[in-house]
């Protein structure tokens, strides 16, 4: 059963869903996602693990970050954390999420037992001048006649399952007018400053068919030397297409 609570924390309350015990995995979203993202992957992990699921500040049910910015995202993972009594956790990050796990894991290495870096673009000054001239992603004006219901759907149509859109357009329309800062927080992050820091075991998990991470995949694991990764062959850019699939390779990593 996933259970759901809010924490008190010094930038505000965060919400967080949760389902079993034992070692705890702390599980980060991406932008402008919510907890849901995990909400197939939370059962299976919770079977052997206390596995968390938070919404990162300002998405989901949480308060709003002080800046949107991947150091201020990570001490909200940091803060609840503390909120939660977790003196040490694994942290796996999906997307955005990945990139605030690298600077959990940088920030307080004494505290992150392992990595899971899912679908995790390598964010140094070549990554950054990628994203300066890309167009934004979720980006749509609010109109009175809804039309940017649809812009949410068209724009990542391409990409996703129809299914998995309904719940991607519901977490979308919680943060409007702010669908994009968390990719604009990517977008500033100086990820080869951070990862150098990182002490614990890493994986990469790589989804094939994501056309913009995996391409980015070798990148990343040529600044993570001491990293294994594992490729889900038929995975998209949505988790929760390959849902079960993950949540066995982060499972199998977690034991080993």
């Amino acid at each position: 059963m996933i259970r759901f609570g809010y924490a008190d924390t010094r930038f505000g309350q965060i919400h967080y869903a949760a389902c079993g015990t034992g070692e705890p995995v702390l599980l980060l979203h991406q932008s402008p996602r919510s907890w849901d993202e995990y909400r197939e992957v939370l059962p299976l992990l919770g079977r052997t693990r206390r596995a968390v699921a938070m919404d990162t500040l300002g998405f989901g049910n949480s308060a709003p970050p002080p800046r949107h910015s991947i150091e201020d995202y990570a001490a909200g993972v940091l803060a609840l954390m503390d909120a939660l009594g977790l003196d040490t956790a694994a942290v796996a990050g999906h997307h955005t999420g990945g990139v605030v796990a690298v600077e959990v894991a940088a920030r307080a290495p004494e505290r992150v037992s392992r990595l899971v870096l899912s679908s995790t673009p390598m964010v140094d000054q070549e990554g950054r001048l990628l994203r300066r001239d890309r167009p934004p992603i979720d980006a749509v004006s609010e109109s009175p006649d809804g039309s940017h219901l649809a812009a949410l759907w068209r724009n990542r149509a391409p990409y996703y399952p129809w299914r998995l859109l309904n719940r991607y357009v519901r977490d979308a329309l919680t943060v409007l007018p702010e669908v994009e800062r968390g990719h604009q927080a990517v977008a500033a992050y100086r990820m080869e400053e951070r990862v150098g820091l990182i002490r614990c075991p890493v994986l990469l998990v790589g989804s094939a068919g994501d056309p913009f991470a995996f391409p980015e995949l070798d990148r990343l694991a040529t600044r993570l030397p001491g990293s294994t990764r594992a490729v889900i062959e038929d995975g998209l850019i949505p988790l929760e297409h390959r849902a079960a699939e993950f949540a066995a390779i982060v499972a199998d990593f977690l034991d080993s």
